[in-house]
C-alpha cells in the first residue's frame, strides 16, 4: 500500500491564544515607565485582558471576516427613497464594539488615559486595523469640540462612552455616540482652505447653518456626527453636522459611493455631498483651521500608534515563524542572516513603539513644554514612523517565504494595510512642511525638543554626534522646504535614538545606534553589525504564546 504523501511536518503553529500585552516586552515597559505607580496594576490588568482578547482565535477570525465581507453602500430602498446607509458584516459591529467596550474612545477623562488607551489602541490595531478609524475620529473630535463648551458639554459624554450602539438615531437618545470628520473636497486635497463647500447662517436659530456642498473623503459614514469643514460668510469654520436630527429626521446626507480602497477594506471611507444639510458651528466663523487642529494632531498620533501596531504584528509573525521553521537543519532563527533581518525588523518596531507612547505620555501631562514638544514631535513622528511601516511590512513577509505572500498569513492584509497611515491625515509632505513651520514660528517646541533628547547626551557617541548633526542642519532654516523631509527624518531618529539609550536594554539601543544614527547599516533590512548581541534583540521580539 503506498503510504500518505501529506504529512504535515516543519510548519509554525498558528500565533493565536496569547497575550499580545504581556508577549510585547517593548510596549509593556513603555507603559511601566509612563504611568503613574498607583496605576500601575489596575493597567496592567486592563490592558492584559485586552491583550488575551487580541491574541484569541475569535478576534482574529472577526478580522478576517470584516476584511473579506467588505460594507456595502446602500443608497437607496426598493421603492427608490434614499437611504443613505452602509451595511457591515456583523464581525464589524463585534470588532467595534469590543473596541469602544476597552476605552478606545475614552482617553481623556480619566488618569493616565492617554498611554493606557495608546497601548490599547497599538495592540487592537494588530487584531484589525479598520475599526481603527472610527475609533480615533470619535477619540479625536473631543478636543475639538471643546473649542464650544455648550457642545462639549452636551457630546463629550457620548464619544467617550464605553458603550457602543450601532443604530441611527437621535444622539440624546443614545448611550454612546461615534464621530467621523470630512475635511478634503475634491479641487482642494489637503489645501482645506480651497474648500467650496458654503455655510449659510440660518435665521433664528443662533449657531446653526445649512451647508451646500461635498466632502471627496469622509470617514466612517455611519457615525452619529461629523465635523466637517466649509466656508462661512467670515472664513473657513468648523461645524458639527449630526447624521440624525433631534426630532428623529435624517439630516441630509447623501452617500454618493464607498471608495474602493488598496487596504482597509473593513472600513467604508465615502463620498458625501450636502444639500442644504443642517449644521451646528463650532468655535467662532472664521477659526476653522484652529478649531480642528487639536482634531488632527490626536489622529496623527493615531497614525503613529496604528503603523507602530501593524510593524509590532508583522515582526511577531516574522519572528515566531522562523522560532518554529528549520532550514537545512537549523532553526530559521538561529540562522546569521536571518537573525540580522529579525534583528533589524525588531529594532524598527522597538523605536515606534517607543516614540508613540512617549508622544501619548506628553498629552497626559499636558503642561506647556509637553504641548510644545507635541507641535514638532507627533509631524516628526507621523511622517518617519508611518513611512517605515510599509518596508517592514514587506520584509516580515518575505521572512514567512512563499507563506507569507498567501493571504491566510495574513500578512498580505498587514501589507496593504502599511502605506494608509502615511498617507490619511496627510501625506509625507505635509508633515515635513508642518515641522518646518513649527520651527520657524514656534521656538518653544526645538527647545522642547532639544531638552528631551538632551537628556541622553553623554550615554552613546552616535547619538551624541547625530545630535550635533542635527543642530547643524537646523542653524540655517533659509531655503529649508526642499530639506524638509530629511529635517523631519533625523528629528525623528535622534528622538527614537535617545528614548531607547535611555530605556530600552543596552542591545537594542546599540544595534539602533549603529544602524540609524551612525552609519553603520545598508539601506535594506538585515544589514546590521555583524558584532551586535543580535540573539538578545531577536529574543525580546518574540512573542512567547
Amino acid at each position: 500500500m503506498t503510504g500518505s504523501t501529506h504529512t504535515v511536518t516543519n510548519q509554525p503553529p498558528p500565533l493565536v491564544g496569547y497575550d499580545v500585552y504581556a508577549a510585547d516586552r517593548a510596549l509593556t515597559d513603555a507603559v511601566g515607565r509612563h504611568l503613574a505607580p498607583e496605576l500601575a496594576e489596575e493597567a496592567a490588568a486592563e490592558l492584559s485582558g485586552l491583550g488575551r482578547s487580541c491574541g484569541s482565535a475569535q478576534a482574529r477570525e472577526w478580522g478576517t471576516q470584516a476584511n473579506e465581507r467588505p460594507p456595502v453602500l446602500r443608497s437607496h430602498d426598493r421603492y427608490g427613497h434614499r437611504l443613505d446607509e452602509v451595511d457591515f458584516h456583523p464581525a464589524w459591529h463585534r470588532l467595534l464594539g469590543k473596541g469602544v467596550a476597552a476605552g478606545l474612545t475614552a482617553a481623556w477623562s480619566r488618569p493616565g488615559g492617554h498611554v493606557r488607551r495608546a497601548a490599547a489602541f497599538l495592540m487592537w490595531t494588530q487584531v484589525e486595523a479598520g475599526n481603527g478609524c472610527p475609533l480615533s475620529m470619535t477619540h479625536a473630535a473631543v478636543p475639538a469640540l471643546r473649542a464650544d463648551p455648550d457642545l462639549a458639554a452636551e457630546w463629550e459624554p457620548r464619544l467617550t462612552s464605553t458603550i457602543y450602539d450601532r443604530e441611527l438615531r437621535p444622539a440624546h437618545l443614545k448611550a454612546g455616540a461615534l464621530a467621523g470628520m470630512g475635511m478634503t473636497e475634491k479641487q482642494g486635497g489637503s489645501d482645506v482652505r480651497a474648500n467650496t463647500t458654503a455655510a449659510r447662517p440660518l435665521a433664528g436659530d443662533d449657531g446653526a447653518y445649512e451647508l451646500t456642498g461635498h466632502k471627496w473623503f469622509c470617514s466612517a459614514p455611519m457615525s452619529d456626527a461629523f465635523l466637517v469643514l466649509a466656508q462661512a460668510p467670515a472664513g473657513l469654520t468648523c461645524f458639527l453636522v449630526p447624521r440624525v436630527l433631534a426630532d428623529g429626521s435624517r439630516n441630509v446626507f447623501l452617500i454618493q459611493r464607498l471608495k474602493d480602497k488598496l487596504g482597509n477594506r473593513s472600513n467604508a471611507s465615502a463620498e458625501v455631498e450636502f444639500a442644504g444639510t443642517w449644521a451646528r458651528r463650532v468655535g467662532a466663523e472664521g477659526d476653522g483651521v484652529r478649531v480642528i487642529i487639536p482634531m488632527v494632531a490626536a489622529t496623527r498620533l493615531d497614525c503613529v500608534l496604528g503603523s507602530a501596531g501593524l510593524m509590532r504584528q508583522a515582526v511577531a509573525q516574522a519572528v515566531h515563524h522562523a522560532t518554529h521553521r528549520a532550514v537545512f537543519g537549523t532553526k530559521l532563527v538561529d540562522q546569521p542572516l536571518m537573525r540580522n533581518v529579525l534583528a533589524d525588523l525588531a529594532i524598527e518596531s522597538e523605536a515606534a513603539t517607543a516614540l508613540g507612547l512617549r508622544l501619548a505620555a506628553a498629552y497626559d501631562d499636558g503642561s506647556e513644554s509637553e504641548r510644545a514638544l507635541l507641535r514638532l514631535a507627533v509631524p516628526a513622528a507621523k511622517y518617519w514612523v508611518t513611512k517605515r511601516c510599509a518596508p517592514v511590512a514587506v520584509e516580515a513577509a518575505e521572512c514567512l517565504g512563499g507563506n507569507g505572500y498567501v493571504e491566510e498569513s495574513g500578512l498580505p492584509r498587514l501589507v496593504r494595510e502599511s502605506p494608509l497611515n502615511s498617507i490619511w491625515e496627510g501625506a509625507g509632505n505635509v508633515q515635513a512642511l508642518d515641522v518646518l513651520r513649527a520651527l520657524q514660528r514656534e521656538p518653544a517646541a526645538l527647545d522642547a525638543y532639544l531638552r528631551e533628547v538632551g537628556r541622553a547626551r553623554g550615554a552613546d557617541h552616535r547619538l551624541d554626534a547625530a545630535i550635533r548633526d542635527l543642530l547643524t542642519e537646523l542653524a540655517d532654516l533659509s531655503h529649508a522646504e526642499a530639506r524638509a523631509r530629511r529635517l523631519a527624518e533625523r528629528l525623528a531618529l535622534v528622538l527614537q535614538g535617545s528614548l531607547l539609550v535611555r530605556y530600552a536594554p543596552p542591545e537594542v539601543a546599540d544595534a539602533f545606534c549603529a544602524a540609524r544614527l551612525g552609519g553603520d547599516g545598508g539601506a535594506a533590512f538585515g544589514t546590521l553589525p555583524a558584532t551586535l548581541d543580535l540573539a538578545s534583540v531577536v529574543e525580546r521580539a518574540r512573542p512567547v504564546a
